[in-house]
């Protein structure tokens, strides 16, 4: 138990130089491998990255009712993120390309948050959590810290505002916070349910008055976050439908001027259309056609013939 509060014990120093030379180096492994669009290697900074320590240790701190565990606790979570968004901010400068949502999978996967992901996030926490108070599962710790996403989403924050994409940022940061508060949530419900603080009281831990109001605040924040989140759901359900109806009549198009489709997005209220095929020009029949039979007659649309160029088709 004494390991979630980082900042207790002999060996407190110790704990703290490796927090911070441990999240130095997540962030150079996940900002590396965002630039270079590598799931490997972000997943790599996931392993390394230190912070579900505080973490956790918040969760901790709220079920023994410290006060000044929280505070200190927290403390650290904030000024580790904020040190992991420097740095990939940094790192962002050495790019000459933009590092967006548009050309980069990594960031695109991680700025526009979803329910699913608090659903992720609250099981991830419950399992961290029972990992703490079970040393018999301690070894799923590993698979926890791959499974939630801490530091990349960070990551991406310094990335993108460096890029100038201060939307995607927040979405990035959205989906940190909302992992934050899921594990603290879940933490501290398996800590209560494993009776953590008669344990701490036997272990002449100083435990304080366990107040409703705080177990409100951790699981209410949960709730809070949850409209946001399926804003970002929904949303992303309507760009899958627009997907769907608009890929059979865009492949019919293509196939009508003996072309192929390599790439169908919805990005920025626009349906882009990536089509190989031989220059010069792309007629400005067929395709706008088939996209109103689709129902789509509301959606701006934009295709690209690689080699032949781009036109625009606005929504009628």
């Amino acid at each position: 138990m004494s390991k979630l509060l980082v900042t207790e014990g002999a060996d407190r120093r110790n704990k703290l130089s490796s927090f911070w030379v441990l999240i130095v180096l997540a962030t150079v492994i996940a900002g590396a491998g965002v630039m270079a669009d590598s799931t490997a290697t972000v997943i790599g900074a996931m392993i390394v990255a230190p912070l579900m320590t505080p973490i956790l240790g918040t969760a901790l701190s709220v079920v023994l009712a410290n006060r000044r565990l929280i505070l200190v606790n927290l403390g650290m979570v904030v000024a580790g993120a904020a040190a992991v968004i420097a740095i990939a901010y940094l790192l962002g400068m050495t790019s000459h390309a933009a590092l967006v949502a548009d050309t980069n999978a990594q960031i695109a996967a991680r700025v526009s948050p979803r329910l699913i992901d608090l659903v992720a996030a609250l099981a991830t926490g419950a399992v961290g959590a029972f990992a703490m108070v079970r040393s018999d599962v301690s070894d799923t710790l590993p698979g926890v810290a791959i499974a939630i996403s801490l530091v990349p989403p960070l990551a991406v924050v310094g990335l993108t505002l460096e890029s100038g994409a201060t939307s995607q940022a927040l979405g990035a940061l959205l989906l940190f916070g909302t992992n934050v508060t899921a594990i603290i949530a879940t933490g501290t419900i398996i800590f209560l349910a494993y009776r953590v603080r008669p344990a701490a009281i036997a272990l002449h831990v100083r435990v304080g008055r366990l107040h409703r109001g705080a177990l409100v605040t951790a699981v209410g924040s949960v709730a809070v976050l949850a409209v946001p989140l399926g804003i970002g759901s929904t949303v992303v359900a309507q760009q899958e439908v627009i997907l769907s109806r608009a890929a059979p009549a865009a492949n019919e198009w293509a196939q009508s001027q003996g072309w192929q489709i390599s790439d169908l997005s919805f990005r920025e209220g626009t349906l882009r259309i990536v089509a190989l095929g031989p220059p010069p020009t792309i007629p400005e029949f067929g395709l706008r056609d088939r996209l109103d039979e689709a129902g789509l007659a509301g959606v701006d649309a934009r295709v690209t013939l690689v080699l032949g160029g781009s036109k625009n088709l606005p929504a009628r």
